[in-house]
C-alpha cells in the first residue's frame, strides 16, 4: 500500500512538473509580470529593489519588450511575505516571484506558490537553503551556498595553527545558523579544528557582558560571529570595554555582518578596529559593474535620499543577477537550480577608518588580488602571514611570526625555556657560578634534549624562567620561547596553546602517603601462622587419629570404657594429647604404636613449622600505607598536597574532588615530607617519574598506594607547529630524534645516570601479607598419617571380626556381628555400673569376685 501511494505521488509530481515546464518554457519570450518580495525598510532589500528595477530596464531594452515589475513589502515577517505571495498570485497574476532574504520568508514564499491552483510563477529565493526544496519545482536559489564561505575562515584558522574555536550567533538567525554550523563543522573536519562552544545571543540581550565574563574565562579567545551587523557591532564594542580584543584574542565575522560594510559610515567601521572577516566576493574592476555602479548610485540616491552611503553591495549584484537569471530558466537546465558555489571570498580587516582586503580562493589559497593582470597570473600561498602584512597589524598570539623566521632561516638560534625553580634537581638543575659567572642548566631532561637537538643539527640556548608551570607554557604563544625543555606534564589544556612531542617517561599521578608498622599483638594474631583450612585439616585429622587409636586400644584398656560422653571426652583427649607426646609403654596394640607413631611424625613437623613462622611474624618489621584509596582521604576530609605551580592543583579539584582549603602546594621536597610526617597533609600527589625520585629519597617513611590516574608523562613542548610550512615540520622531526635516542639505549642510559642511581636498597621491605601456611605445603605428610591410620583401622576391623566368629560361630553376617557387638558392650557398661554401685552401698559391705568356674 505504501509502495502505491509513493508511486501515485511520483507520478503526479513528474506530470505536474511536465506541465509546469510547458507553461513556463517561455516564461521570458513575450511580455510577462515580475513580483518582488523585499523588506523595502533593510539596506539588503533597497539595494534589490534599486537593483532589479535597473535590471528590468536592460531586459526590456534587450528583448524589445514591455514587462511589468510588481512590489511587495515583506515588512522582514514570513507572514507578510506569504500573503504579498497571495496577491501576486492572485491579483496580479504574476509569472515569477524574485526575493525573500531570510530562509523564513523563502519557504513561506514557497508554501503559498505550492497552494496555488493555476498560474503557477517561477519563484528564486534570494535566500541561502539550509535544507532540500525537491518538493517545490518552481523554486530556484539565486545566490551560493556559504560552504566556500566556511571553508575560508578553517583555512585561515589551519594558517594560525588554531584548533579550537567559539561560534557566536544570533538567536533569531535559526535557519541561516543552522547551515553556518553544518558547513563549519565540515571544514573543521577538514583541517583538524572543532567547534569548542555555541553561545546564542539576542538582539536585545541585556546579559551580554555576563555572557562574555563566561568567554573570557574559557581557553578559548578565537571567535567566529554570525550575527546581524547592528548586533555585531554592539558585541564588540562590549568586548572592548571587557578588554577581550587585540592581542591574545581573535574575533573573525561571517557575511552576515561584513556584508554590510559598504553601507556603513567610517565611525562605525573603527569601533570594530582589530576584527577581521569573511565577506562575499563580486568583480569590482569589470567595465559592466563600473557602469552599474554609476546607475546605481544615481538612483539609490534619488530614491533613499536618508542613506548615508550608496555604493552598491553583494545585495545589489545578487537582485541585479537574479534578474538575468530568468533568462536561463528551461526545462533543459531545470535540475540546476543551485548556482555553482563561490570559489572566491574577500577578507577584509578593519584598519583605521575602512577595510582592506585579501582574498582565498577554493583549492587555490590565499592572494593579496584577484587581479591576474598584474604578472600575468596571481600568486597564491597556504599562509595568512604571506598576504597583506600591512593589514594585520594585531596579530593574534596563535600567529608566531618568529617561528616562521626559525623555518625559513635555520641560522637563527632558538630560545628554549627551562624552568627554574624544579623541586627536584635530577630532572632539571638550574646553578648560578659565580666563579665563571654563568649559570649552569643540567638534569635529565636536559641531557634528552641536548640529544634530541644533537640529532636535529639545531643551534639553541637556554634561558631559565622562574614562574610557575602555566606562566612558563604561556611564554611560548607571548613568544618569548620557542620551546621548552623541563619536567612538563602533558595535559589537555596546555594543548590549546601549545603542542608537545610523544612523552619520554612514564605517564600517572601517584598518590605518596606515610607507612607505619602493623602492630604485632593483635587478639587473633596466634592464628595468623597457618590459612583457615590448615587449621580445619589439622582439627580432622588429629580427631581421626585419636578415634582410631581409641578404638584399638579400648578392649585393652578399662579407663577408655565408659557411657559415651565420656568415651567422647577420651577420644578428643587422647587426639590432641598425642600432638606432644606419644607413650608407647601404655599402648597395647602394634597397629595404634604405627598410626600414633606415624602422626607423631606429622604433628612434629606441623608444630615446628607454626613455631617458625609465628615467630618470624612476631619479630619481623610489618609495614603499611596509613592511607590506602582516594575515597578514603575524601571520607576522612583529609588535606592534602601537590607540587607548588604544578596542573595537579586543577586534576585535585576538578576531577577527584578535593576541595580547595583541602589542597596544599609546597616548594621543597623537605617540606612534603615534613608535612606528611607531622600529619599536615594526609597524602601528596606526584607525577609518576617525579614519585620514583621522591620514594628513592624517603624510602623507609613514605609509600605510594592506591591506583595510579592516568595523565601523560614528560614531554618536550613547542608552539603550535602547524602554522609552519610544510618543509619545516620542527614536532615531528623532534619525535622521530626522540625515538632514535630511546631505540639507541641512550634513553636508558640517562635514566640510569640521573634517576635510578639513587634507587633506595630496601625497596624490597614490605613482605607479603598473606604468609600464612596452607595445606599444599604439608599435603604428603596429611596422606601419610591419614593413610597409616586408615590401614590400621581396617586391619584391625578385620582381625576383630575373625576372632569373633571364632567364639561365636553361629554369627553368620555383619549385622549380625554388630548386633551381638553391641549388646556384649551394653551389657559390661551395665555390670561395671552394678559393681561401682554396689562398692559404695551404705551398708559398707564389699562384694567379692564372682566366682564362675
Amino acid at each position: 500500500m505504501k509502495m502505491h501511494n509513493s508511486a501515485s505521488c511520483l507520478i503526479s509530481l513528474v506530470a505536474f512538473s511536465m506541465l509546469w515546464f510547458l507553461m513556463q518554457a517561455s516564461v521570458i519570450s513575450a511580455d510577462f509580470s515580475i513580483g518582488v518580495i523585499l523588506d523595502q525598510a533593510s539596506r539588503p532589500g533597497k539595494e534589490a529593489k534599486v537593483a532589479i528595477e535597473i535590471a528590468i530596464q536592460d531586459f526590456n531594452i534587450k528583448t524589445n519588450q514591455t514587462s511589468v515589475l510588481y512590489l511587495q513589502n515583506s515588512r522582514n515577517k514570513p507572514l507578510h511575505a506569504a500573503i504579498a505571495a497571495k496577491h501576486l498570485i492572485d491579483k496580479d497574476n504574476v509569472k515569477a516571484i524574485l526575493g525573500g532574504h531570510t530562509w523564513e520568508e523563502a519557504s513561506a514564499i514557497a508554501e503559498v506558490i505550492s497552494e496555488a491552483d493555476q498560474n503557477v510563477p517561477v519563484f528564486l529565493s534570494l535566500s541561502t537553503t539550509p535544507q532540500a526544496t525537491h518538493q517545490w519545482p518552481f523554486f530556484f536559489q539565486a545566490v551560493p551556498t556559504q560552504s566556500t564561505q566556511m571553508n575560508a575562515v578553517a583555512a585561515i584558522l589551519q594558517s594560525w595553527g588554531i584548533r579550537q574555536v567559539t561560534l557566536i550567533y544570533e538567536a533569531s538567525q535559526l535557519s541561516s545558523t543552522a547551515s553556518i554550523i553544518s558547513h563549519l563543522s565540515q571544514a573543521f573536519r577538514q583541517t583538524g579544528s572543532e567547534l569548542n562552544h555555541i553561545l546564542p545571543l539576542t538582539s536585545a540581550s541585556c546579559l551580554l557582558e555576563e555572557e562574555l565574563e563566561v568567554l573570557k574565562k574559557q581557553q578559548v579567545k578565537v571567535f567566529v560571529i554570525h550575527t546581524s551587523l547592528e548586533l555585531g557591532i554592539h558585541l564588540f564594542q562590549a568586548a572592548k570595554k571587557m578588554e577581550m580584543t587585540g592581542d591574545g584574542y581573535l574575533w573573525i565575522a561571517t557575511n552576515g555582518i561584513t556584508d554590510s560594510f559598504h553601507s556603513i559610515n567610517s565611525s562605525m567601521i573603527s569601533s570594530m578596529k582589530g576584527m577581521i572577516g569573511v565577506k562575499s566576493y563580486f568583480p569590482e574592476n569589470t567595465q559592466e559593474f563600473r557602469d552599474f555602479r554609476k546607475r546605481f548610485r544615481r538612483k539609490f540616491s534619488s530614491d533613499y535620499p536618508e542613506e548615508e552611503e550608496d555604493e552598491p553591495g553583494i545585495f545589489a549584484v545578487q537582485g541585479y543577477n537574479g534578474v538575468k537569471l530568468l533568462e536561463e530558466i528551461s526545462p533543459e537546465n531545470f535540475d540546476h537550480r543551485i548556482p555553482p558555489p563561490q570559489s572566491i571570498v574577500e577578507i577584509v580587516k578593519i584598519v583605521g577608518k575602512r577595510y582592506h582586503s585579501v582574498y582565498w580562493t577554493e583549492g587555490s589559497g590565499f592572494s593579496e588580488t584577484m587581479d591576474e593582470e598584474i604578472n600575468g597570473a596571481t600568486t597564491y600561498t597556504n599562509s595568512m602571514d604571506s598576504v597583506g602584512q600591512a593589514l594585520w597589524p594585531v596579530q593574534p598570539w596563535y600567529a608566531n611570526k618568529r617561528r616562521r623566521k626559525l623555518a625559513g632561516n635555520p641560522e637563527i638560534r632558538m630560545r628554549v625555556g627551562v624552568p627554574g625553580r624544579s623541586l627536584f634537581k635530577q630532572f632539571v638543575n638550574v646553578e648560578y657560578n659565580p666563579k665563571k659567572n654563568e649559570t649552569v642548566i643540567s638534569g635529565f631532561v636536559i641531557a634528552v634534549f641536548d640529544e634530541i637537538m644533537r640529532e636535529m643539527k639545531l643551534p639553541y640556548d637556554y634561558f631559565p624562567f622562574y614562574g610557575s608551570y602555566d606562566e612558563l607554557m604561556r611564554q611560548i604563544p607571548a613568544e618569548k620561547f620557542d620551546a621548552i625543555a623541563g619536567d612538563v606534564t602533558i595535559v589537555a589544556r596546555r594543548h590549546e596553546y601549545v603542542d608537545f612531542t610523544q612523552p619520554y617517561t612514564e605517564s600517572g599521578l601517584e598518590m605518596i602517603v606515610p607507612i607505619r608498622s602493623k602492630i604485632s599483638n593483635q587478639p587473633w594474631l596466634f592464628m595468623k601462622p597457618f590459612t583457615a583450612k590448615m587449621w580445619w585439616l589439622i582439627a580432622a585429622i588429629t580427631l581421626y587419629n585419636g578415634f582410631i587409636i581409641w578404638l584399638i586400644e579400648k578392649p585393652h584398656c578399662k579407663h577408655l570404657q565408659g557411657p559415651i560422653i565420656t568415651q567422647i571426652g577420651i577420644v578428643i583427649w587422647l587426639a590432641f594429647t598425642t600432638l606432644f607426646t606419644l607413650r608407647g609403654d601404655r599402648l597395647h596394640s602394634n597397629l595404634s604404636r604405627i598410626a600414633g607413631v606415624v602422626w607423631l611424625f606429622v604433628a612434629l613437623i606441623i608444630t615446628q613449622s607454626y613455631t617458625a613462622s609465628f615467630a618470624s611474624m612476631l619479630t619481623a618489621q610489618r609495614l603499611e600505607p596509613t592511607i590506602t584509596s582516594v575515597e578514603m582521604l575524601r571520607n576522612m576530609n583529609a588535606t592534602v598536597g601537590y607540587c607548588n605551580g604544578s596542573f595537579i592543583n586543577y586534576y585535585l579539584k576538578d576531577v577527584l574532588g578535593f576541595k580547595s582549603f583541602k589542597v596544599n602546594s609546597y616548594n621543597s621536597t623537605h617540606r612534603y615530607a615534613e608535612a606528611l610526617n607531622s600529619g599536615e597533609i594526609a597524602a601528596i600527589f606526584l607525577e609518576a617519574p617525579v614519585a620514583k625520585v621522591f620514594l628513592a629519597q624517603y624510602c623507609k617513611s613514605f609509600v605510594r598506594t592506591g591506583e595510579t590516574f592516568k595523565v601523560g608523562g614528560f614531554g618536550f613542548v613547542s608552539g603550535s607547529f602547524e602554522a609552519f610550512p610544510k618543509e619545516f615540520s620542527w614536532l615531528s622531526d623532534a619525535n622521530k630524534a626522540l625515538m632514535n635516542v630511546s631505540e639507541s639505549g641512550k634513553l636508558k642510559e640517562l635514566e640510569d645516570t640521573f634517576l635510578t642511581s639513587e634507587k633506595c636498597v630496601d625497596d624490597e621491605s614490605f613482605p607479603n601479607e598473606d604468609e600464612s601456611l596452607s595445606p599444599v605445603s604439608f599435603s604428603i605428610l596429611f596422606v601419610l598419617t591419614g593413610g597409616t591410620s586408615t590401614v590400621a583401622l581396617v586391619v584391625y576391623v578385620v582381625m576383630s571380626i575373625r576372632q569373633f566368629k571364632e567364639s561365636n560361630p553361629g554369627v553368620t553376617n555383619i549385622f549380625e556381628f554388630i548386633y551381638v557387638s553391641m549388646k556384649d558392650q551394653w551389657y559390661q557398661r551395665r555390670h561395671s555400673s552394678r559393681v561401682v554401685a554396689d562398692a559404695e552401698s551404705p551398708t559398707g559391705l564389699q562384694m567379692g569376685p564372682v566366682n564362675t568356674s
